[in-house]
């Protein structure tokens, strides 16, 4: 039996500092007019403060992946201190993945200036397009997802050089008269860590990455935490500086307590990157011209928002998924469809975020759900890596991030009190999964998981054949038993031997530390590997079953067919619809174009 189950790691620092741009720094677009919002000309202290904050957390996740390279995140770190501790800790961050999706399509329809009364139609409209493009398995969100990274990138480097003639004015208002007292300052702190948002998505990608992981892990952090802490700084220097702020001395937060805000209150605060855009325009090219840009500026970021939509859609999939492999949660949750999608995990994906959004759509409550996961998963991930003495961490290290680890807990407790809207949804999705442990555990009883002497696993770990280099060879890339019987009956008229292969789709971001798929646990390849290693057996047809999981097929069944030297391909027809062959790709179509000569290609109707 050949199983191919390395992870794809064909993720560089180039590549994955977009992606971890496009989590990070994308919660710049409503942290900097949440913190004006609450603390007026105090907000650049507080953006300050959260810098060194972030600045901390960037060090120790360096040190989380190099501790963890094949990934995982908070799942994989609390699990080898207590898989109770895990649970708790991948739930906080699946709500920080659900709140990511709620946030982020509203705010980017509030970019897009759509009128509020459609904004909740326009945000479940657009979760059900993200659920489409994933059911499809569409490659092409991963390449827009980057190219609106890098847009993003550089429209934010255009706007930190216009809005520069209004950060003398901004450095002017700021005062330490402006912050209220110490006790009240520091819950108007914990509102606004909100910005660490995104840090947790490089402890997810590890697996993916280029050895050595630790350096990759480096530049891929280090570049764009000083992008996201500089340019916030900048932004909220020059934010605060704008004509129509400069001269607000009372949070608005308070203003506005018991009423509810004007328009051009909630223009700075749910769009602030918007509003400076548009207005530094202005400055120099004019007011005509400056609505101009901030429009296209406004469709970039709200692109952007949407593409963080996304990825925390696929990112809910994965968890639910590696959860559900490691059986804290219904199997269902592991099932796929053709393009290797979980797809029950992706109607829980899209449903949950739409269901915050029909019942509370305002950013500022919207923000209390979201950092109490963000902030959860952060404190239990960095905890647990301090306080496991099986990782190589230096002493100082492992104090630096005990340090680090009790200011996040007291953030996140914080939280728990002040915020009670934030703790009940909090505690209620975290009840909600434990109380589901609970009852598979005991629906489960005892496990027994004795192999049987016979069954397609028992058929399909086979020893290994000799092959003998003078037959002909046939590759099988086909399932069904009939697919079985036509290469088994051509294989034995031939004199041949028959290779079978099966290959698992499986995305990036499906990929988990400790989760690639095997065959142990999947009865699908075990079924149709088994069903041709059974046919062959009773055939006298020698045979050698194949098991892959990669993020491309037609690259995997081509590799294969050259690499075994074999003279004939089975593929089954497809038997999914144009659209959807539109979306993921045909790869009969790709397998055919780039077949090498000498190899026949046969086609057969029946793929099951």
């Amino acid at each position: 039996m050949l199983v191919s189950g390395d992870r794809p790691r064909n993720l560089s620092w180039l590549h994955a500092g977009p992606m971890l741009y496009g989590d990070w720094g994308t919660s710049r677009l409503y942290v900097l007019g949440l913190a004006f919002y609450f603390t007026a000309h105090g907000s650049v202290l507080f953006m300050g403060a959260i810098g060194l904050v972030m600045i901390a957390v960037a060090w120790a996740y360096t040190i989380i992946c190099r501790c963890y390279p094949e990934g995982g995140g908070v799942y994989t770190a609390a699990k080898e201190i207590n898989p109770l501790l895990a649970i708790v800790g991948t739930t906080l961050l699946l709500a920080g993945y659900i709140m990511t999706a709620a946030i982020s399509v509203v705010e980017a329809f509030h970019y897009f200036g759509a009128p509020r009364s459609i904004v909740l139609v326009a945000s479940i409209v657009a979760l059900a397009l993200i659920a489409l493009v994933n059911w499809m398995g569409a490659k092409s969100a991963g390449r827009f997802a980057l190219i609106i990274a890098i847009a993003a990138l550089g429209v934010s480097g255009l706007v930190a050089i216009l809005c520069l003639p209004f950060v003398p004015e901004g450095i002017r208002t700021i005062s330490f008269d402006a912050l209220p007292a110490p006790g009240e300052a520091w819950v108007a702190f914990t509102k606004i860590c909100l910005a660490m948002a995104g840090v947790e998505a490089v402890a997810n990608m590890t697996g993916l990455m280029h050895k050595p992981v630790v350096r990759t892990a480096r530049r891929t952090i280090w570049p764009v935490l000083g992008e996201v802490v500089l340019f916030n700084l900048l932004f909220g220097v020059a934010l605060a500086g704008l004509p129509a702020l400069a001269a607000t001395h009372m949070p608005d937060a308070a203003h506005y307590a018991k009423a509810a805000p004007p328009a051009e209150v909630l223009a700075y605060r749910d769009t602030a990157m918007k509003v400076l855009a548009t207005e530094s325009a202005s400055h120099w090219l004019g007011a005509s011209k400056g609505f101009i840009v901030g429009k296209v500026t406004a469709v970039i970021f709200g692109l952007l928002l949407l593409s963080a939509a996304n990825t925390a859609v696929m990112a809910t999939m994965s968890v639910l998924w590696a959860m559900a492999k490691d059986k804290e949660l219904p199997r269902a949750l592991t099932r796929l469809n053709y393009s290797g999608v979980p797809w029950v995990g992706l109607l829980v994906a899209v449903i949950a975020p739409a269901i915050v959004l029909v019942i509370e759509q305002d950013v500022v409550v919207l923000a209390e759900l979201y950092v109490i996961g963000v902030c959860g998963a952060i404190t239990t991930n960095t905890l647990s890596c301090a306080a496991n003495r099986r990782l190589d961490i230096t002493r100082w290290q492992r104090i630096g991030m005990s340090l680090l680890g009790a200011f996040l807990l007291c953030v996140t407790l914080t939280i728990v009190v002040t915020k009670p809207r934030a703790t009940l949804f909090a505690g209620a999705l975290v009840g909600s999964v434990l109380g589901v442990r609970w009852g598979l555990r005991l629906s489960r009883g005892p496990e027994v998981l004795p192999e049987p002497e016979t069954g397609w696993l028992a058929m399909v770990k086979l020893e290994p054949l000799k092959l003998d280099p003078s037959k002909p060879r046939i590759m099988l890339a086909a399932r069904g038993r009939g697919q079985a019987e036509y290469a088994v009956d051509l294989a034995r008229k031939r004199g041949a031997t028959l290779f079978a292969m099966y290959v698992r789709t499986i995305r990036l971001l499906d990929l988990q530390s400790n989760q690639v798929p095997r065959i142990e646990d999947d009865p699908q390849a075990q079924a149709s590997l088994g069903t041709a290693a059974l046919t062959a057996k009773a055939a006298g047809v020698p045979f050698v079953p194949i098991y892959v999981t990669a993020t491309d097929i037609a690259d995997e069944i081509l590799d294969y067919t050259v690499t075994f030297g074999c003279d004939t391909l089975i593929m089954g027809k497809s038997r999914r619809t144009r659209m959807a062959r539109a979306f993921a790709g045909d790869v009969l179509e790709r397998v055919s174009n780039t077949l090498p000569d000498g190899v026949t290609l046969i086609t057969r109707g029946e793929s099951h």
